[in-house]
């Protein structure tokens, strides 16, 4: 069985259409081929003749003048005038199997992590089509992620779509290493997208470590390697994570990070000659982001929650890649520089932050106490400069005094070390006691004549109690 196993997978590399053109000019990333009538997304290779024969794998892009325009996945070095690029009459595909788990793959799913090769059980296309809006599951299971300030007042569930925003070097990858660990799902699907070389290592040893990595996959492109492979990268990690999720699985996809991707779809566009928009952004990238991101999600048996990082520059809230990802996604988690700058980890801004199906997965008890937390920081955030100055007087907003008396407790909730563990269960126990409802603002005592033993006097209050003393109104229900 053995030797027909091989000979099926023989007759299954063959290629069974052979195309050929030649190579006539190289501008840049792209190198145009002459004779080669291809549609756009075939997966194409260049034979280099002045170099031994080197192959090079390529894809197409576009045209231009009756030339077909090829991105390659390595570097252009070598490639000639007049070397033969052949297509197969296939598109790019992913090889995908259960042995992947635990293993380090490059975009093209090749292993890279020195370990023996990963025999693919079945390969799938590299841009897979989303999932049809009405088969989809609603999301109505709550998820455990193991960080305590989003299992309680930035609560997920599977199937959910969250984008962590922040500027470079406020912890997203701590935060990224926190959810492969911890989070309830059997596999992770991890994409490292324009990282430094120096940082994969260390993601995946100090981060993520070998519980996390064992039920991982973790796909990797640097920041040297050409554009079309950090973009190949997220589509095969997102292919990966689809081929799991119909198999029933709870998947848990990572991409780190989406800016990236999508600078690498701008070097792309403007190397085909697209016309710059948007800080030099060319409208394939806002055609390519819904298409990544839409392709994630719950399935009609399996679901995918992910997690995308994006880099904002300047921390700037109204960056166009960040708006452009925020009307996509279910949600997203800012994380503050000036929170972190306090030793404040994670640096979870929750009144910047949001989980649009956050009411559809927790109970009310729950909401209630997340709203009344959200209140708190509210309250405290407004008065802070004051505070600071030592300008705040406490006996003028009784809430804003509870809210300040509150903010250590909440602060203790919030935080968290990266090596402290706490179940889901653990931090809504948490948030309950430091949420618990508030009980109505006492009648005021007058100030004025003998004093009564706690007894109420009897008659009228005098009208020139202020205003302010007066019995705080009950708070609101919110669900």
């Amino acid at each position: 069985m053995t030797v027909f196993r091989r000979a099926i997978e023989s007759v299954r590399d063959l290629d069974p259409v052979r195309v050929t053109g030649r190579v006539r000019r190289v501008v840049g990333l792209v190198a145009e081929a002459e004779g080669l009538p291809l549609p756009v997304g075939g997966a194409c290779r260049i034979r280099c003749s002045q170099e031994s024969g080197r192959e090079l794998d390529a894809e197409v892009v576009g045209f231009r003048d009756g030339r077909t325009l090829l991105l390659p996945f390595g570097r252009l070095e070598g490639v000639a005038p007049g070397d033969r690029v052949t297509y197969s009459g296939s598109k790019l595909d992913v090889p995908v199997s259960r042995s992947m788990l635990g293993r380090v793959v490059d975009g093209r799913g090749v292993p890279i992590d020195g370990l023996s090769p990963i025999r693919a059980e079945v390969r799938v296309p590299a841009d897979g089509m989303p999932v049809a809006p009405m088969r989809r599951q609603r999301i109505t299971e709550p998820l455990g992620t193991g960080v305590r300030a989003i299992d309680t007042l930035l609560a997920c569930g599977k199937g959910q779509r969250m984008g962590i925003f922040a500027g470079s070097g406020v912890g997203k990858s701590t935060i990224l290493g926190m959810l492969a660990k911890r989070c309830d799902v059997p596999i992770s699907v991890i994409a490292l997208v324009g990282e430094r070389g120096r940082e994969v290592r260390e993601f995946i040893e100090r981060d993520l470590g070998p519980e996390g990595l064992e039920r991982s996959i973790v796909v990797v492109a640097t920041s040297d390697d050409p554009p079309v492979m950090r973009l190949r990268a997220a589509r095969t990690a997102t292919s990966i994570a689809e081929w799991f999720r119909d198999q029933g699985e709870d998947v848990l996809l990572l991409l780190d990070s989406l800016t990236r991707v999508a600078l690498a779809q701008r070097e792309v566009g403007l190397s085909a000659n697209e016309p710059p928009t948007t800080r030099g952004y060319p409208p394939s990238v806002f055609t390519l982001l819904p298409q990544l991101l839409e392709r994630t999600g719950s399935g009609e048996h399996g679901t995918i929650t992910s997690f995308y990082t994006v880099l904002v520059e300047g921390d700037d809230l109204h960056d166009p890649i960040g708006d452009a990802v925020r009307g996509i996604l279910d949600g997203h988690i800012w994380l503050s520089r000036r929170m972190a700058s306090r030793g404040h980890f994670p640096a979870i801004d929750i009144l910047e932050s949001v989980s649009r199906v956050m009411p559809e997965v927790v109970d009310e008890q729950h909401a209630v106490a997340a709203q009344q937390i959200k209140e708190d920081l509210a309250r405290a955030r407004d008065v802070e400069d004051l505070v600071q100055l030592g300008a705040y007087v406490r006996g003028q907003d009784a809430r804003t005094d509870g809210a300040l008396d509150r903010l250590p407790a909440i602060e203790a909730l919030l935080c968290q070390h990266a090596e402290e563990l706490s179940t889901r269960e653990e931090a809504i126990q948490m948030m309950h006691a430091v949420g618990a409802p508030r009980r109505k603002t006492p009648a005021p005592r007058i100030s004025s004549g003998p004093k009564t033993h706690g007894v109420r006097p009897e008659g009228p209050v005098s009208a020139a109690t202020p205003a302010n003393d007066a019995p705080m109104s009950a708070e609101r229900n919110v669900r």
